[in-house]
């Protein structure tokens, strides 16, 4: 194992920055919405829990996405963790995936496209926005959840994998 690595965020220790964020691992997210161009996802890590009375989630998507503006302004969205079997979601609803194209999607109630076998789904309504430097944090109210037994797909150290119980 390596010493530790002291630095001071800022432009010159990026990667660095990135590299020890990464060390936190997360769920995978798409975030989906209805919009005028159509169905769009947006696949993120930055899910959190925020309240329980009232009930809040919150995701950040980054500014320099080509969808940002669409997500920034969705009234509603739905949140789908990611089960371990799901990976083929990600590169569907990345930078120059398929998206939702060729699918037949059911819906909410309040129009939003659904991801099939999802581990967790959060239907929520915009409840806030806040700036998050090159992201955006967007605050929603849950309307509804739904969850199925499985097993997450994680995030760590730019790979994606499975959760395995300590021993």
């Amino acid at each position: 194992m390596s010493a530790d690595v002291a630095f001071t965020p800022d432009a010159l220790s990026a990667r660095a920055f990135r590299d020890a964020l990464g060390c936190f691992a997360t769920g995978i997210t798409v975030v989906t919405i209805d919009s005028a161009e159509g169905p769009m996802g947006f696949v993120a890590n930055s899910f959190s829990s925020l309240s329980m009375d009232p009930p809040l989630v919150l995701w950040s998507p980054a500014r320099a996405s080509r969808r940002f503006r669409f997500f920034a302004d969705a009234p509603h969205y739905v949140i789908h963790v990611l089960a371990e079997d799901q990976a083929d979601w990600i590169a569907r609803f990345g930078r120059d995936g398929g998206g939702f194209s060729g699918l037949d999607v059911p819906r909410n109630p309040e129009g939003v496209p659904l991801i099939p076998g999802a581990l967790a789904r959060f239907d929520c309504a915009q409840h806030g926005t806040h700036d998050g430097g090159d992201h955006l944090i967007i605050v929603g109210r849950v309307l509804r959840a739904a969850m199925q037994e499985g097993a997450p797909l994680v995030f760590s150290r730019g790979r994606y994998g499975q959760f395995l119980p300590a021993a």
